[in-house]
């Protein structure tokens, strides 16, 4: 929302460019902040060592997505007409490291307002707003594919 860096720039440029289309040719336009997209085959190597350093997730506030939900995402984008211009985050229902929120908050966020209570397992990057409109359910949790 208020980009760090010309990345996170441009992403905001091309969400409110999406906005102006949607509001001059009245067509939806459904934007998704996608989180890292992690494939059935990355899990055994990328996840165990954020057991030891979940610091290695912080610039991406703890995010994934697997890559088949975010299918179900985008399939569920598709089949949704009638919302106008909506932004959705398009990542799991869980962090992407074991570390309970009450350790993740007080170590990397000990300064930041939550707007409200967030479970100790729940994304920090919430997926709530697709949950609701769009009836995600998530599939592959991360938990499933690492010991």
């Amino acid at each position: 929302i208020d980009p760090m860096d010309s990345y996170g720039m441009s992403k905001k440029v091309n969400e409110v460019t999406a906005q102006s289309f949607q509001r001059r040719f009245g067509a939806d336009v459904y934007a998704l902040r996608i989180g890292n997209v992690i494939e059935p085959h990355e899990y055994a190597t990328l996840f165990p060592p954020l057991k030891e350093d979940p610091g290695l997730r912080r610039r991406i506030t703890f995010s994934y997505i697997d890559a088949r939900d975010l299918g179900q995402i985008v399939d569920l984008c598709l089949k949704k007409d009638g919302l106008g211009f909506q932004v959705f985050n398009a990542v799991n229902d869980e962090n992407a490291v074991p570390q309970p929120n009450s350790e993740l908050l007080a170590r990397f966020f000990p300064n930041v307002p939550l707007s409200r209570t967030v479970g100790e397992r729940e994304g920090l990057l919430s997926n709530r707003k697709f949950k609701e409109v769009l009836g995600f359910k998530e599939q592959h949790n991360w938990r499933m594919y690492v010991k």
